[in-house]
């Protein structure tokens, strides 16, 4: 006869609750280190974070004191207060002429390039013959060198010998049946309106642009525009296919798809370009300076930025703690529309999840 197999209870573990530190990382979905873990962490990152505080907090710290100094690079440095601050938004009117060059700089490189951008991402993204050698000719102006290829826009826009000059001579003498290419300088001082505008000096009116900068902007957009391409490209071909069929099945046209299916699932990469085009706008030096500068190193007013501000101050005017305040108040201004800019893109920006 069987012995009948009587099996044990299950044993009850008593359980105790998660702390809080356990239950902010299971949230955040990280996990909680151990101590002898901690340390080996902080001794793998101590070499990076040694570097970041010396070339990056330490010279911040530096900037953010000597921007309340008045200091020449000789001298010992004097504290002088907030007069560097005061004296940028009263008693400097250079610096709000380039302030405003510089937001013009920002409204018109951004907005263009992002557009020009995706229109042309998506042609190539559209299956379109020898679609390699066209993204390899957009994308060839990023690796260019930046300084070589100002030097070939300063020539194309010279008001006497560029080639842009030469175009409209030869559409205004067209119109007056004159061969203004040919003729003498004479004659084209007599004639009122032939000569072109000074593309490389050419200020504004009043709170408008002038060709100085709207010529620098345009360079800005065709050197760097291929970047804005490519990743552009990346967001089209992640875009589910699923989507185009759903709404082509629904009736929607070519440009509704675009607008309510396109735009919102490359939104993402929008918000990410928005942002880092803006803060290369704030921070434009080499396009106007290699442009525009003359054979001093100086730049017309009329293209100059912040950042080439800050650096003739620095170094040519020898003003470190007013150069430092200038460097402050771009950080503020960066900062402020970019703490906007995220905030906004709840709106307006899609991701998979959503």
């Amino acid at each position: 006869m069987e012995k009948a197999v009587v099996s044990a209870p299950p044993i009850q573990v008593e359980r105790t609750p998660p702390s809080w530190r356990k239950k902010i990382a299971y949230k955040l979905g990280i996990g909680v280190w151990r101590a002898d873990q901690q340390i080996a962490g902080y001794f793998f990152i101590l070499p990076s974070m040694i570097g970041f505080a010396i070339f990056v907090l330490l010279p911040i710290a530096v900037s953010l004191i000597l921007s309340f100094h008045s200091w020449n690079l000789i001298t010992p440095a004097v504290f002088v207060g907030a007069a560097n601050y005061v004296e940028l938004f009263t008693r400097d009117p250079v610096f709000g002429a380039v302030l405003k060059n510089t937001l013009w700089y920002t409204v018109l490189i951004v907005p263009v390039q992002l557009a020009i951008g995706f229109v042309l991402a998506l042609a190539l993204n559209s299956g379109l013959r020898a679609m390699k050698l066209y993204r390899v000719l957009y994308f060839m102006p990023v690796v260019a060198s930046i300084v070589a290829a100002a030097i070939v826009f300063r020539f194309l826009f010279n008001q006497q010998s560029g080639l842009i000059s030469a175009w409209i001579w030869q559409i205004k003498g067209f119109l007056l049946g004159l061969d203004l290419v040919k003729s003498s300088p004479q004659l084209l001082t007599s004639v009122n309106g032939i000569s072109p505008p000074d593309f490389l000096n050419a200020p504004g009116q009043g709170l408008l642009p002038g060709w100085a900068l709207i010529s620098v902007a345009v360079f800005t957009i065709w050197k760097n525009v291929g970047a804005t391409i490519v990743i552009y490209l990346a967001a089209l071909q992640a875009v589910p296919e699923t989507l185009y069929d759903a709404a082509q099945v629904d009736g929607a046209t070519v440009r509704q798809r675009i607008w309510y299916v396109t735009v919102p699932m490359v939104s993402p990469a929008t918000f990410y370009l928005l942002i880092i085009q803006m803060v290369g706008a704030f921070q434009l030096f080499t396009e106007p300076f290699t442009m525009a500068a003359n054979t001093q190193g100086q730049v017309a007013t009329a293209s100059e930025s912040l950042v080439i501000y800050i650096y003739q101050n620095a170094f040519n005017f020898e003003r470190m703690g007013k150069a430092a305040a200038i460097s402050w108040v771009l950080f503020a201004i960066v900062f402020v529309a970019t703490v906007i800019h995220t905030f906004l893109q709840r709106r307006w920006v899609h991701y998979e999840l959503d």
